[in-house]
């Protein structure tokens, strides 16, 4: 009762916020053409949104409902510079932008100006904690430091032939042949994230999940991680941090999610408590993973090293399993494009080695591709430690937010062509003397799916190297194939990593492969 009666003497100035603010956000609700109940026109006229006093462009942004990287991709698109400033409520600016040289500037040539900030590591604390996804200075250095010893080629070599070969035919092409042989819908992007978890906890943790089963029932886990990253995302959507109150009242979504992050933790813990166990017990280990080195590196305290743990799960779960689940969805309709990757697949052996799987070009390319219009993680954030000026003029204050725009970085005319819309692997190869393609990337400010600069994702060719042995286990047997009404699309959204919103619904076909 004392706790509870802190937290209100704590939080009443935001009550009194609230009793002044409200009547206005009422006023201009009501006013505005966002109130209005007929139906929106179908004609999309982009503008940049009007702003209120207090509340900025809230109510534009609330109105775009599950819709918001799409809208703000829109402005972007319809930008000077493809650069815009979103007014947040209290007066505070948000920098967006799908500029290459906005992009670099920030990542690289600004680096230790623009980092996680305050108010985003503060908004996911409750969370990942210090997690090397919510750290900034030497606490991520640290992290990155000792994870990078995880990926190099000998590990990621290892990675494919022992973790991503296994998975494939003990339990992942199983389960999609019964399908088949069933006439049975599958939730594919539930199994993607099953199929990547468990790979993630093998190569990682040397922890064997067995989450990927015949069973569609959820785990208790899976179920509390999902809410996490639910509640703690839509943290950021609030008008004003109205979590706080929830939070210290322990009460509505905040409730919910204590919960399920304390499932989660304790998962994180057991893999952790196991792993401490194991490194006492025996002198040799079988095969160093990553949370052995971090164990053995002297940073032995508990707290610190689930979070760490809960980071690399988010890594390792979430984001190829978002890429191949939209890889999958164009695939379905782009039958020219799935041909020309089959027939790479059929040009290697049935079950192909790493070197055949590395050197998949054409698979490569559509991936690469996939990921221009549907990227894992849509959105990054960064908050500025002092004033600045981007190369576009666009004045940066101490304090400020500037997020780049990836999703809307792949729809750019001005990057990509006229033919930016079109699912096209070949805009990433050329054709060499022999007749052979040959990959052409992108630069990293350009396409920064996989991050850029010093944060550049260290998982990207482990990342690759899964998805191209995946794609060639999967389509050499079977095709994937949606069960939407024709001319349904998928909605895209984005709880820290991207998703298909309501799932994935395919059937499961057996490919004729006398040809």
């Amino acid at each position: 009762m004392i706790e509870i009666l802190l937290n209100l003497q704590l939080l009443a100035p935001f009550f009194l916020f609230l009793f002044l603010i409200l009547p206005l956000l009422f006023f201009f609700s009501s006013a505005s053409p966002f109130n209005n109940k007929h139906p929106v026109p179908t004609t999309k006229v982009v503008t940049v949104p009007k702003s209120y006093p207090l509340i900025g462009s809230y109510l534009a942004l609330k109105r775009t409902g599950n819709r918001r990287i799409q809208w703000l991709s829109d402005i972007v698109q319809i930008s000077p510079a493809a650069t815009f400033t979103f007014h947040r409520p209290m007066g505070h600016l948000q920098v967006i932008t799908g500029n290459p040289a906005i992009v670099e500037h920030i990542l690289k040539t600004r680096f230790s100006n623009y980092q996680k900030g305050y108010f985003i590591i503060s908004t996911m604390s409750d969370f990942l904690g210090t997690g090397i996804f919510n750290a900034d200075g030497n606490t991520w250095k640290f992290q990155r430091q000792v994870a990078s010893h995880e990926f190099n080629t000998k590990s990621i070599r290892k990675f494919v032939e022992d973790v991503v070969d296994a998975e494939l035919s003990d339990h992942l092409l199983p389960i999609m042949a019964s399908a088949a042989q069933e006439d049975r819908t599958l939730d594919f992007q539930d199994i993607l994230q099953r199929f990547a978890f468990d790979n993630i906890c093998k190569i990682a943790f040397g922890f064997d999940a067995e989450y990927l089963t015949p069973s569609v029932e959820r785990s208790k886990f899976a179920m509390a991680y999902e809410e996490a990253t639910e509640i703690i995302t839509k943290r950021f959507r609030e008008l004003f941090p109205l979590w706080k109150v929830k939070r210290a009242l322990n009460i509505g979504s905040e409730k919910r999610l204590r919960l399920a992050v304390r499932e989660v933790h304790e998962f994180a813990k057991n893999i952790v408590r196991e792993k401490k166990k194991e490194l006492k017990e025996k002198e040799v280990l079988e095969s160093v993973d990553m949370l052995s080195r971090f164990l053995s590196s002297g940073h032995s305290d508990e707290d610190f090293v689930t979070d760490i743990v809960i980071s690399f799960i988010l890594a390792g779960k979430d984001t190829t399993s978002a890429a191949l689940t939209w890889f999958f969805w164009l695939l379905s309709k782009n039958p020219r494009v799935e041909k020309e990757i089959v027939n790479e697949i059929m040009e290697k052996s049935e079950a192909p080695v790493y070197d055949e799987v590395k050197h998949m070009v054409y698979t490569h390319a559509a991936l690469c591709e996939s990921m221009r219009l549907y990227p894992p993680v849509p959105m990054g954030t960064k908050e500025a430690a002092d004033d600045d000026v981007l190369p576009d003029g666009t004045v940066v204050k101490k304090g400020m937010l500037v997020t780049y725009h990836v999703y809307a970085m792949g729809r750019l005319e001005s990057i990509w062509g006229e033919d930016w819309a079109e699912f096209k692997p070949e805009r990433w190869l050329q054709k060499v003397e022999s007749g052979m393609w040959k990959f052409v990337g992108k630069d990293s400010f350009t396409y920064p799916v996989f991050q850029a600069g010093p944060r550049m994702c260290l998982g990207k060719e482990m990342a690759f190297m899964q998805m191209q042995s995946m794609v060639a286990g999967i389509l050499r047997r079977f095709t994937v194939v949606p069960t939407v009404a024709e001319g349904v699309e998928p909605n895209f959204i984005s709880f820290l990593s991207s998703q298909m919103e309501g799932g994935f619904p395919v059937k499961i076909i057996e490919r004729e492969t006398s040809h």
